[in-house]
């Protein structure tokens, strides 16, 4: 099922059995997702809406850290159930095993010797992970490796 069918089932069955939340952040997601096909002036492919919500989840960790930093408990945990929504309709997402060992093998293949070698790493290694891990976590990792 294309995903943005998906989103609309999934949107009609929030409504039914009044689950606002899920309903509220479905609308959110499609809205964003309408935005950049408005931009782009034609309909977006699948990969290109798994861009979107990378974006958004993106977005939704950043809000939720600036909340906890300024004592706003209460915003933050609207946005992790938020995010929690919105991680439904991403790729199943990569344990930090995993990461390490798509890291390593790309660090191989570049001939990767330290720190001024993490643009070539991030280079080959984040088309592969596209939608299925945090990049902030990736970047994390390739310094610890590189280092």
């Amino acid at each position: 099922m294309v995903l943005q069918d998906r989103l609309n089932d999934d949107l009609k069955t929030a409504m039914k059995a009044q689950d606002v939340l899920t309903k509220d952040t479905i609308r959110l997601i499609r809205a964003a997702i309408k935005n950049v096909e408005i931009e782009k002036r034609s309909e977006l492919p699948e990969e290109a809406v798994i861009d979107v919500l990378a974006k958004m989840s993106k977005q939704y960790r950043d809000s939720i850290s600036t909340y906890r930093d300024n004592g706003r408990e209460d915003l933050a945990k609207k946005e992790e159930d938020e995010l929690e929504v919105l991680m439904r309709y991403l790729p199943a997402q990569l344990s930090e095993i995993e990461i390490r060992d798509m890291i390593n093998a790309a660090i191989a293949e570049t001939a990767a010797a330290g720190p001024q070698d993490r643009g070539k790493v991030m280079g080959i290694i984040m088309p592969k992970i596209k939608g299925k891990a945090d990049g902030g976590v990736v970047s994390k990792i390739v310094g610890e490796l590189l280092s």
